[in-house]
């Protein structure tokens, strides 16, 4: 699932591709948020991202997908 990071003054959004449910995701969000510390979410390739809480502008944690396997015409 995509997950999008609006940072407070800084013009570009941090997306990143989570393993995991949206419930997980949106709880990690919370407990950062609540606590002021950091947000810290791993991507799909073992990536570590960081953002400290008093700059998150806004997070949108996307639909959990299935992966389709084929070609697409």
């Amino acid at each position: 699932m995509d997950v999008r990071i609006g940072i407070q003054n800084v013009a570009r959004e941090v997306v990143i591709e989570c393993e995991g449910s949206a419930e997980t995701v949106s709880d990690t969000v919370s407990k950062a948020l609540k606590s002021g510390t950091e947000l810290r979410l791993t991507d799909t390739k073992g990536r570590v991202v960081i953002v400290p809480a008093g700059s998150i502008g806004y997070v949108e944690v996307g639909a959990e997908e299935q992966r389709r396997v084929g070609f697409a015409h």
